[in-house]
């Protein structure tokens, strides 16, 4: 059975249809899913861009562009005959119902917690071929959104701390052995080892419930706003007068002020 007919999504896709369609527009005759694919993952950014500007305009205009994605793809895979839209939300619905039981079955759910609980049974159920925790995590993740599931999913097996005092030890236990990585001078190494402390560095955030992705993202934010700051302070410095390292610790300052930081 079918989603009943909506005409503002009818409309979409009767567009979409017609710029796919011979004569249509020759850029969106070209596209494939491996093609846009790139053009989802920034749509997908530009939302939580939007978000955290706290816009509704912007956040409206983005999450219609991210949905021009999902309109796209199952405009593509219907004219082959894969699937339609229809499917997708069809498909959505049962999956929504099917996983929140205490919503609309007969289990109980009285915190987040035990929701989760139930989610996790659900796609057990669903997705009897994953046989490892990991299976479902996307490679193409973030590394550090990567890591921090992957140590989340390890964790359901015991193989975590019990609190952040364990990821705060480990941080300086890395941190040393970076030290020793850049005495013996061997680029491989030092790699690995500064890969091992920025992953226990996702370990403590998780332990505080941080989001790493999102923290680091924040902290790249304040560095940009900062380093603009200072850029618009020295624009009109005279030529072959670069300020000193005082100056700069100063205008550092400034910025931290200036950028709520």
């Amino acid at each position: 059975m079918n989603p009943s007919s909506d005409p503002v999504i009818d409309r979409l896709q009767s567009i979409l249809a017609r710029l796919r369609a011979p004569g249509g527009c020759p850029w969106d005759r070209a596209q494939t899913h491996q093609s846009i694919k790139g053009q989802l993952l920034e749509e997908c950014y530009e939302v939580l861009e939007a978000i955290d500007r706290n816009s509704p305009q912007d956040l409206q205009e983005e999450l219609g562009d991210l949905l021009l994605h999902v309109l796209f793809h199952s405009q593509m895979a219907g004219e082959r005959g894969a699937f339609s839209f229809n499917d997708v939300a069809e498909g959505l619905s049962d999956k929504l119902i099917r996983r929140h039981p205490h919503v609309f079955g007969d289990a109980s759910a009285k915190s987040a917690e035990e929701v989760i609980i139930h989610w996790e049974r659900s796609k057990r159920e669903e997705k009897p071929e994953r046989k490892s925790l990991f299976d479902g995590i996307p490679r193409e993740l973030p590394a550090l959104l990567r890591a921090q599931k992957y140590q989340s999913k390890a964790a359901k097996l015991g193989l975590d701390w019990n609190d952040a005092e364990g990821p705060r030890a480990k941080i300086a236990e890395e941190l040393a052995e970076v030290n020793d990585a850049l005495a013996g001078g061997d680029p491989k190494r030092i790699e690995e080892e500064v890969g091992d402390l920025l992953f226990t560095v996702v370990n403590l955030a998780r332990h505080l419930h941080v989001n790493a992705e999102c923290a680091l993202g924040g902290a790249a934010g304040r560095f940009r706003a900062r380093v603009e700051f200072i850029e618009e302070a020295l624009r009109h410095r005279p030529p072959g007068n670069p300020p000193g390292l005082a100056e700069l610790e100063l205008l550092w300052e400034r910025s931290k002020e200036a950028t709520g930081g």
